[in-house]
């Protein structure tokens, strides 16, 4: 009994998580140009925004222009409503009637995933930081070295701009060209993957253990 619920918990839980997936897909990709055209620059605005003031002079001011937006709606609805002598009441009445708050499945869930991805982190850094093995942990402090050069020339904000450029650009651009990145990929994988094979026949103490 106890695995045919299992399998029911996860049949429950799989058409959630592909939709969210679904979803994140297509805003990629760029299925629908409104919404996802709204989002990246909303996205971008507001972090372009912060390269100028605080995040809390950013925030502050967004909520100013919501704010506005809404009460101004509220009085303009309110004097329409009043020289017309209709009775419509609140105009955001069926978004305040709206149940916005999480459910303890949803918290449980993001949290538990959350959790396992933490740990697994955890695991992986104290793997590499205490040489387990001895070809991951260089390749490891070779991204720290490079990751130096990075830090020196750009901040972490303009990374996440840059980043977010590449997320809503990368997926469109290779699902348009995928033959010849594809084929550009594998001779550079190829060739590093010679380069490490070189340095492993020559250098003691390099090669895995499964060798």
């Amino acid at each position: 009994m106890e695995n045919s619920d299992n399998a029911v918990d996860k049949k429950e839980c799989q058409p959630a998580s592909k939709h969210w997936r679904d979803q994140v897909v297509e805003l990629l990709y760029w299925r629908d140009l409104k919404t996802t055209g709204v989002v990246f620059g909303a996205t971008l605005l507001l972090l372009l925004s912060l390269t100028i003031c605080s995040i809390v002079s950013v925030s502050s001011y967004v909520g100013l222009a919501l704010l506005s937006v809404t009460i101004s709606f509220r009085i303009y609805k309110g004097i329409l409503q009043a020289i017309q002598k209709s009775d419509e009441g609140h105009p955001f009445k069926q978004y305040l009637d709206q149940e916005v708050a999480l459910s303890e499945d949803m918290v449980h869930k993001y949290s538990d995933m959350i959790l396992t991805k933490l740990n697994k982190s955890i695991g992986e850094l104290r793997r590499l930081f205490l040489v387990e093995d001895l070809v991951d942990s260089i390749k490891f402090a070779v991204l720290m070295w490079i990751l130096t050069y990075v830090g020196a020339l750009f901040n972490g904000l303009t990374l996440l701009i840059l980043g977010l450029v590449g997320a809503f650009s990368c997926p469109i651009i290779y699902e348009k060209h995928q033959v010849q990145i594809d084929h550009y990929l594998a001779l550079v994988n190829n060739q590093i993957k010679d380069v490490i094979g070189k340095i492993q026949a020559k250098v003691p103490g390099l090669k895995r253990k499964a060798e």
